[in-house]
């Protein structure tokens, strides 16, 4: 008897996911662990092991389509066993599997004034084709473009295409379509999953927040030795960057400033409500292949700065290769983005919402001073804090960073805190 393979739930908070592109093909013999898929979330992107074993009998959705967690994606069986009753609702009937492909006739020596209807197009200009049918046109040499389709929602389906390739009419309209056409000098790309995320998200910051950002700076020798020391030392202190530092004290210092480590809600009432944590789930921006992600390293005001350094490694290395969890990728308190690296003297970070505050690490630069023997030089990093007017003033955010200066500018002392 026939069996489904369901959409995985990635993450107690995921309702449905996006297949990317299949690995596997109607007819092909599968065992338990076999990659069939791959697929994305909002956030992150995964694959999808087969939980049966036999042959790939139907598949019920297609790349680039969304489909619920938890519903039927394939069936797979024994070959010919009926699938119809694993088939989601509104999911296309399976195509029978696909034959060697026909030699096109020869092209008739007239064409008629009248054409037929061409395939429906999305908006981004793409033309809805199944990958059966896609796959066929390429080996017969038609242009499936050029295809009446016969498919739900207006797709091109491999009938079709068949149809395309039986018709010496229309293939000498294709032949002439394609010889006119101009040469594309551009690429359409669709937004990912977790792009259109980031374009919601900061979007809704910008227009729903009252957002201000200030600029500060501060000393970097004694970070810039104590990096040099744990190098020397070795083992996990060798690993532990100027990155990191920043980060753990940022951690000890946002307890003193509870105002700024919260998150704005909205009661059952409708009426806005500023929520204070008692910890601090640090957020960290990482970039990734597939666009900006940001894990949280929980309780981080309670973890030593190897801990830091070692958990926000792990973080960032699941991220950039799609295997973190969801569930990792939310509940922050307070956010850091480091653009340092980069060269980045000073930037505007956009609030992670529905927290109320985001730091910017920006690069060390040399500056000059004053002092009482003359003038020196020393070495200066930027620190860009954004908060939301409606729940912070101005004072309240100043007064964090001066401490944060503060905490790093004599951040031995800072790390018995």
């Amino acid at each position: 008897m026939a069996k489904a393979v369901i959409m995985p739930k990635a993450g107690i908070t995921v309702e449905s996911c996006i297949i990317g592109e299949w690995k596997k093909k109607v007819g092909d013999a599968v065992k338990v662990g076999d990659i069939l898929f791959d697929y994305e979330t909002d956030k992150a992107a995964f694959e999808c092991e087969s939980t049966e074993e036999g042959e790939l009998l139907e598949i019920f959705f297609e790349n680039g389509e969304e489909v619920p967690v938890l519903v039927n994606v394939c069936a797979i069986g024994a070959k010919g066993e009926d699938t119809s009753a694993l088939r989601p609702e509104g999911s296309a009937p399976a195509a029978e599997a696909a034959p060697a492909a026909e030699a096109a006739p020869a092209p008739a020596a007239e064409v008629p004034a009248a054409a037929p209807a061409a395939a429906t197009v999305n908006t981004d200009g793409i033309v809805k084709i199944s990958p059966r049918a896609k796959e066929l046109a390429g080996r017969a040499g038609v242009n499936a473009a050029l295809a009446t389709p016969t498919g739900p929602n207006g797709r091109i389906v491999e009938k079709d295409v068949r149809e395309l390739m039986k018709n010496p009419v229309v293939e000498t309209v294709a032949s002439a379509a394609t010889a006119s056409a101009p040469e594309v000098e551009f690429e359409d790309v669709k937004f990912s999953g977790i792009r259109r995320t980031i374009a919601k998200s900061m979007i809704d910051s910008l227009s729903g927040m009252a957002q201000l950002t200030n600029s500060h700076s501060f000393d970097a020798t004694s970070i810039q030795r104590c990096r040099k020391e744990f190098k020397d030392a070795g083992g996990d202190l060798a690993g532990v960057t100027l990155g990191d530092m920043v980060l753990f004290a940022v951690a000890r210092t946002l307890k003193n400033h509870p105002e700024l480590n919260a998150n704005i809600i909205t009661d059952e009432k409708g009426n806005l409500v500023l929520r204070k944590f008692k910890h601090v789930h640090l957020g960290v921006a990482v970039d990734t292949p597939r666009g900006l992600m940001v894990p949280t390293i929980f309780n981080a005001d309670t973890k030593s700065i190897t801990e830091i350094s070692k958990e926000l490694k792990e973080l960032a290395a699941a991220a950039r290769s799609g295997s973190i969890s969801p569930d990792l990728l939310r509940g922050g308190s307070f956010t850091v983005s480091n653009l340092g690296a980069f060269g980045v003297e000073s930037f505007t970070p956009v609030i992670n919402p529905p927290q109320v505050s985001i730091l910017g690490v920006c690069s060390i630069v040399d500056r000059v001073r004053k002092t009482s023997t003359g003038l020196e030089v020393y070495p200066a990093m930027g620190l860009s804090l954004t908060y939301d007017h409606r729940s912070v003033d101005g004072a309240p955010a100043a007064r964090f960073a001066k401490e944060l200066c503060e905490n790093l500018e004599k951040f031995t002392a800072t790390l018995l805190k």
